[in-house]
């Protein structure tokens, strides 16, 4: 009998964490993306521009494989929609003050406001297909 309870608190670990997994997947946050479609190969010249990009404006608060003032990039489109991630992006103000995932960010991150870069959507694509390089 215990093992069985066992099982089945493993099984409702597992499908409540998966279902908190899909739900921060479909979320695509509050901004003006609201579909992005990739490619199956990454676009290197993007990706290259967006290294830049990253290196230029986001290092002061975002590392790749470790948490930093804000969270690692690495494995971010395992984590976050694309369309979340743009709009995290272009419209961080907004996007921590009613997106329920941003928000619980700042919480996380002692409530460091994420600063608006005032980038194109086209250069914040850069940075989202350089992340993808990272996965």
């Amino acid at each position: 009998m215990k093992k069985v309870l066992l099982i089945l608190l493993f099984i409702s670990i597992g499908c409540q964490n998966n279902s908190k997994r899909s739900d921060s997947l479909s979320n695509k946050g509050v901004g003006p993306i609201i579909n992005v479609i990739l490619e199956d190969k990454v676009n290197i010249s993007m990706a290259n521009s967006g290294e830049k990009l990253f290196n230029q404006l986001c290092t002061s608060c975002h590392m790749i494989n470790e948490d930093y003032i804000g969270p690692a990039m690495s494995g971010i489109l395992d984590r976050r929609s694309p369309e979340w991630i743009m709009n995290m992006i272009l419209n961080p103000i907004k996007m921590l003050e009613e997106d329920p995932i941003a928000i619980e960010l700042l919480e996380k991150y002692d409530f460091e406001y994420m600063y608006n870069q005032n980038l194109l959507e086209e250069e914040a694509r850069e940075i989202l297909e350089y992340f993808r390089i990272l996965d």
